[in-house]
């Protein structure tokens, strides 16, 4: 008997501490944008269409044609509201009121547009991203959520 028990109270203290240890690998809050037990965010810089395809002349249409993308890769929503997006030399686009559902992404266009939960503009009249460039994606604190460099450097 008194084995049975000391197994079922090992047992059971097994399982609260499992249960606790479970309970402290999940984020302290939304605000985090942490997907659970990856220790990254869930919100990354995706694809990017640097250079617009086309003539460089300026106009709106060859401005829109470069973009950067950002996905949420979670399966929740994030308040996109006070993340900022920056190029090497410091141009940024802050964004404003744009929930990001779960598994979507939306385009952050160089040129002027309306804005939409797909597509979203900077409202510049010159062009942005080159050929060689890092876009940096910060949270609403400034913090670092994800940098993509691309081109070859010291070219």
């Amino acid at each position: 008997m008194s084995a049975s028990r000391n197994a079922r109270r090992t047992v059971a203290a097994l399982a609260a501490s499992v249960a606790l240890l479970g309970a402290a690998a999940l984020p302290a809050s939304a605000e985090d944008h942490h997907d659970r037990g990856a220790g990254r965010s869930a919100v990354v810089i995706g694809k990017v269409q640097y250079d617009a395809p086309g003539r460089e002349d300026r106009s709106n249409r060859s401005l829109n044609g470069e973009w950067v993308e950002v996905k949420n890769t979670g399966r929740k929503a994030v308040e996109l509201r006070g993340f900022t997006l920056t190029d090497k030399q410091g141009n940024r686009y802050r964004f404003e009121h744009l929930r990001l559902d779960g598994r979507s992404s939306v385009q952050v266009h160089t040129g002027r547009g309306k804005d939409s939960s797909r597509d979203v503009y900077q409202d510049s009249r010159h062009h942005i991203w080159d050929s060689r460039d890092t876009a940096t994606l910060r949270d609403a604190r400034g913090h670092v959520i994800d940098t993509r460099s691309w081109g070859k450097r010291g070219r």
